[in-house]
């Protein structure tokens, strides 16, 4: 594969605090020749957009938490329940963001919660802010 092949594919950017479902999801997605970057928190997957988390001191010392994107990411696949930062969280912030606001987010979640899928509905519909074209699917 070419630079620009590399350059040209898809890229997910997969955030889960289980390491097994990181890679479930990597190598699921990497037989379909989806580039896919993996993080295990909300707060890594901020740094790899390239937004900063003013929640954690230690993204200040690290070189990677610049103001600008390090790659491109086409979608964003989140497990919701993390230590720190929930997926809803990491949705708010990319949405709030001008740059980013346009990368589709799909929140996961293994546990059949009820008010977590209400929850995940009220933002595809466009509650609290966020517009009806940058919606969000919800898998449980």
């Amino acid at each position: 594969m070419t630079v620009v092949d590399a350059e040209a594919r898809f890229h997910v950017l997969a955030v889960d605090d289980s390491v097994i479902d990181r890679k479930l999801i990597e190598m699921l997605l990497r037989t379909s020749s989806y580039q896919v970057t993996t993080v295990d928190s909300g707060s890594k997957a901020l740094e790899v957009l390239g937004l900063r988390d003013e929640g954690d001191d230690s993204s200040s010392s690290s070189p990677t938490s610049s103001s600008a994107p390090e790659v491109g990411v086409n979608l964003i696949i989140t497990d919701y329940c993390m230590p720190g930062m929930t997926g809803y969280d990491l949705l708010r912030r990319v949405k709030g963001s001008s740059s980013l606001k346009d990368i589709p987010v799909v929140i996961m979640s293994s546990e059949n919660v009820p008010a977590r899928i209400s929850r995940g509905k009220e933002l595809w519909w466009g509650a609290e802010g966020i517009s009806c074209h940058h919606r969000v699917a919800v898998l449980a």
